[in-house]
């Protein structure tokens, strides 16, 4: 049928700010997702000061968070308390490398559980994440790169202070 969907199916795009009826929940891509729900409380928030914002900001971060996440390789060897993971790529990969695993590493590097330290190379990084007790060290080599990435709930507040202007991206 050219000329368009028949009219049983859902409303044009520009209808769908005004009717949103669907049960679906997700916007289909993360990063997408995580812009949506910043753009969403910006534009709650009566107080924005739209001069400190920038979403674009926020993307580089997720694209960054993207490569490390879906195209580094992570090479991981069991250490005494822990794990050595090199981190390597290429292009924007390994340059996603160094600004979050490094930049992470050095910002968020004690947790609960282990301690994470990390040291740029000229193809990535190595990481090593050493449990802080014996008990643990199983579930730290577990963890590997993305896992001990991802520990706690800081990402949300991080991703915050991007998006407004109260830390730079990456």
């Amino acid at each position: 049928m050219a000329g368009g969907p028949p009219s049983d199916q859902a409303a044009p795009m520009d209808d769908m700010h005004v009717h949103p009826s669907t049960p679906l929940q997700q916007p289909g891509q993360a990063a997408f997702a995580a812009i949506q729900e910043a753009v969403e409380a910006l534009d709650a928030d009566p107080h924005t000061d739209w001069s400190k914002i920038s979403i674009d900001r926020l993307r580089e971060h997720l694209i960054d968070m993207d490569e490390v996440t879906l195209h580094a390789q992570t090479k991981a060897q069991d250490i005494p308390g822990g794990s050595r993971i090199v981190v390597t790529g290429q292009g924007r990969t390994r340059e996603a490398i160094e600004r979050m695993v490094v930049s992470h590493a050095k910002a968020m590097g004690d947790y609960p559980l282990f301690t994470m330290k990390a040291e740029a190379t000229p193809d990535g990084a190595v990481v090593t994440l050493v449990a802080k007790r014996p008990a643990d060290v199983m579930h730290v080599r577990a963890l590997g790169l993305i896992g001990a990435l991802s520990e706690g709930m800081h990402h949300q507040m991080h991703h915050w202070m991007i998006v407004t202007g109260q830390m730079p991206g990456h």
